[in-house]
């Protein structure tokens, strides 16, 4: 997503970014700045959307891992809100009662980006890298204006999907999920 700092001359420490209400949409905290998030448009919706479902459908009745859309996630001294945050089941912070915690302060284990249009990577794929150097195991950027997926596994080189028929990677825990590059970007068509 596109982001733009709130206040791009002034620096916020994280205490106090965390003190502040929550915006619609959501804001990120990285390094010092408050950078908001567009709404999203079309395609983006329709890829977030599809994705949580496909991931949720797979994982979530046998307990295995949940993907939460615009979570908001604090750790290493960032406020990330990745377009999906996916967590295996039992890493997924929970209030005494059982339930599931509205603080998150870890990485998630699959973090999911998709670009927005005329959007650069860079501060996108930083954002995947930093959940990566804090113990997330795969990262994806979507670009549904090329009709690629970039990959990004822990502890690997970055990959480039295009081809229609290639079957995308996940985390190990997650290879139940046979998903092509065709079959997400056909969402868009439907």
């Amino acid at each position: 997503m596109v982001q733009t700092p709130i206040a791009p001359t002034t620096s916020v420490t994280l205490e106090a970014f965390l003190e502040m209400p929550e915006t619609k949409p959501a804001s990120e905290y990285i390094d010092g700045q408050i950078l908001q998030k567009p709404m999203p448009q079309g395609e983006h919706s329709t890829l977030q959307r599809d994705l949580l479902f496909k991931i949720d459908s797979e994982f979530k009745p046998n307990n295995i891992a949940r993907a939460f859309p615009e979570l908001r996630c604090k750790f290493g001294n960032k406020v990330l809100v990745p377009d999906i945050s996916v967590f295996r089941c039992e890493r997924i912070p929970r209030q005494e009662n059982g339930r599931i915690a509205n603080v998150f302060e870890i990485a998630p284990n699959w973090t999911i980006e998709i670009l927005s249009p005329k959007q650069g990577q860079g501060k996108v794929t930083d954002k995947i890298l930093h959940c990566l150097d804090h113990g997330c195991e795969m990262g994806w950027l979507i670009d549904p204006e090329e009709s690629k997926v970039i990959a990004y596994p822990h502890n690997d080189r970055p990959r480039s999907f295009t081809d229609p028929a290639a079957i995308l990677p996940v985390p190990t825990w997650a290879a139940a999920l046979q998903l092509s590059v065709g079959e997400l970007f056909d969402w868009l068509t439907a």
